[in-house]
């Protein structure tokens, strides 16, 4: 199934005079391609006439969007059922569960996983001016989502080819981690072209998605002019590159998108789990030119 995945700065802010005006701008193509689309906030949306929340729960109710302002509340403490949790941090926090192949056994198992984070915007800390980074409430939240699904592993009685040992899942969110200025020095695949503009706080994100083990890639925004994939303890941190051509580029660079490709395995006589994700970019250029192909993940790499 395709999907549309946007990790922020949808509107720039300061320029918009009508955000709700600016949303529907912005994500007209998404709706008008009748694919399911889903969004989270960078740290420019909420700078004109619309909070955080309320930009969230406008996108959730647009056209074809499967975004959620931010996770149901479940179990034995939740009072009303399908109420939304109150005790996790920022807006845009959901996972999107993909199922297998319809006719196949998988049909009503969970294959794949998208995460959704919300990286706020600015803060202060001790005087000084930083960024946004994603808070202990949420990465709960993450540890608690790893845990259900790989628990649905352990209940299901599918063939040891059918699944990988885990569930694989994607994050996305928007201000990159401080790790990421790691990369700096390591082997990447695509264009480092600016800092890594992130958070004075490390909260301890990479930890927590090495510890869980379902994260195979995290895709960011923010530093518009970076495009790359690099590795940090066996999960890929990558760079969409700038799309819109309301936030800043560089001349002489195209505008690129990034592609995600999840690739199925084929057993003898039905579709089975995820087997492989991939990336590229297209170019905004006369042919659309395809670049930076690689692998981020496989299931079966001895192949």
């Amino acid at each position: 199934m395709e999907k549309l995945c946007l990790v922020g700065d949808n509107i720039f802010g300061p320029s918009t005079a009508d955000a709700a005006e600016s949303l529907i701008e912005a994500f007209g193509p998404a709706m008008e391609s009748g694919l399911p689309w889903a969004a989270i906030l960078g740290n420019h949306d909420q700078e004109s006439t619309m909070n955080r929340a309320e930009l969230m729960s406008f996108i959730s109710l647009m056209d074809y969007s499967v975004s959620q302002t931010n996770p149901s509340a479940e179990g034995p403490s939740s009072s009303l059922k399908g109420s939304m949790m109150t005790d996790i941090d920022g807006f845009g926090n959901y996972n999107l569960r993909v199922y297998g192949a319809p006719g196949s056994h998988l049909a009503n198992s969970s294959i794949f996983n998208l995460l959704f984070l919300d990286s706020g915007d600015r803060a202060v800390v001790q005087g000084v001016r930083t960024y946004g980074w994603i808070k202990e409430s949420q990465l709960r939240w993450v540890r608690g989502i790893s845990q259900r699904f790989q628990g649905q592993m352990s209940d299901t009685d599918q063939s040891a080819d059918a699944l990988p040992p885990t569930i694989p899942a994607l994050g996305f969110f928007h201000i990159p981690i401080p790790e990421i200025r790691q990369l700096y020095h390591k082997k990447i695949v695509g264009q480092f072209q600016e800092a890594v503009a992130c958070s004075s706080v490390n909260s301890g994100v990479l930890e927590t998605l090495v510890s869980i083990g379902d994260v195979k890639a995290v895709f960011m925004g923010h530093d518009h002019t970076n495009d790359f994939c690099g590795n940090l303890d066996g999960i890929w941190f990558c760079y969409g590159g700038g799309i819109g051509y309301h936030g800043y580029g560089k001349a002489g660079w195209p505008r690129r998108a990034r592609v995600i490709f999840a690739e199925l395995g084929k057993g003898d006589k039905a579709w089975m789990g995820v087997e492989r994700i991939k990336t590229w970019k297209r170019l905004d250029d006369e042919k659309l030119s395809k670049v930076d192909e690689q692998v981020l993940w496989d299931h079966r790499p001895s192949r």
